[in-house]
């Protein structure tokens, strides 16, 4: 047994406080205490199986990724458990504390210019190029289906969707009312979506989404909507991930910095739960989506990271700041 067997098993807990006075129940999937403190470890763990059985990553190999930092988190723990070399290209916007965390992980890490996905500089098209250039093993975790079957399962692991189930069985729910997420690749969404679809097509996917992501307009409508910016990292858009699909989703819910990371404060204080913006996000539309009193069962959704990658974002220093004043030093 070694590091890769620790990912997954994730605690699925009630939100009790936050989830108080609704019609139905909100739970969440622990995803934060994966050992790399992210959901994206399920990611990695797929991305590396399935590459290793098609004999793609050999003993000495190089990987490289594009990331907002938590999928490069997974990839680095397995990298160093499985003697691989691991190159992570991140966007400048993202957290100071993600770049600083791969080095500690010992992956290399490089930095691109803000960019959207049609600009050479964009984060993605330079791994995608120093893959190609260099006969390097791109882990392409926005197509790569590997991240979908991560969540959805595979035969040798169950997938969130299957844990999920399972754990709200035993909690005494035969069925879920909703599933709620938000979408960086789409793979935990689709994935998920798709296990959850399966077991009753009643049950509701909703896309949790960054008001500035262009993601939501597209699953309400099927065009994509304005594409402007936002705070919350590593989810939304202005383009849709080649691992969202459609299909398994009923409805996307648009949520503002504001109010994610005002959950994010109440999850902390009130539930216990040291998470990140996205899993605000996350939290926000659980509670409009068991709001409407047209559901069958629980809501469900994902606490997708830790908050200590988050240390130096403009968000949590302000909260840093504000909770500091409150302190008294002795006089």
């Amino acid at each position: 047994m070694d590091v890769i067997d620790a990912i997954g098993n994730t605690p699925l807990i009630e939100l009790t406080k936050i989830g108080a006075g609704l019609p139905v129940k909100i739970f969440i999937k622990c995803e934060h205490l994966n050992p790399g403190g992210s959901v994206k470890d399920r990611t990695a763990r797929a991305i590396v199986l399935d590459a290793e059985d098609k004999g793609l990553l050999k003993p000495g190999a190089t990987m490289i990724e594009g990331t907002a930092g938590n999928t490069g988190v997974g990839l680095a723990i397995l990298a160093g458990a499985r003697g691989y070399r691991l190159i992570c290209v991140l966007p400048e916007k993202m957290a100071v504390d993600k770049r600083i965390a791969l080095r500690q992980l010992g992956s290399e890490v490089i930095i691109t210019k803000n960019g959207a996905l049609t600009a050479p500089h964009n984060f993605r098209n330079v791994a995608k190029r120093l893959a190609e250039e260099n006969g390097w093993f791109l882990t392409n975790q926005f197509h790569n289906p590997a991240n979908i079957t991560a969540h959805y399962g595979t035969p040798k692991y169950r997938g969130t969707g299957e844990e999920i189930l399972a754990q709200m069985k035993e909690l005494g729910h035969a069925t879920i009312g909703a599933f709620v997420c938000s979408s960086g690749t789409g793979g935990t969404i689709t994935g998920v979506g798709k296990r959850m679809k399966e077991h009753d097509p009643k049950t509701q996917v909703v896309l949790a989404d960054p008001v500035g992501s262009s993601i939501a307009s597209w699953v309400n409508t099927g065009t994509l909507g304005p594409d402007g910016p936002f705070a919350v990292e590593g989810i939304g858009s202005g383009s849709v991930p080649g691992n969202l699909h459609r299909d398994y989703l009923d409805r996307g819910e648009s949520v503002s910095d504001a109010e994610a990371f005002a959950m994010v404060e109440r999850l902390v204080k009130e539930e216990g739960l040291t998470v990140g913006g996205s899993t605000g996000v996350n939290v926000v539309a659980a509670v409009r989506a068991a709001q409407r009193g047209d559901l069958h069962g629980p809501v469900v959704t994902i606490a997708a990271d830790q908050w200590d990658r988050y240390k130096s974002t403009a968000w949590m220093q302000a909260w840093m700041a504000r909770e500091a004043a409150t302190i008294k030093l002795p006089e």
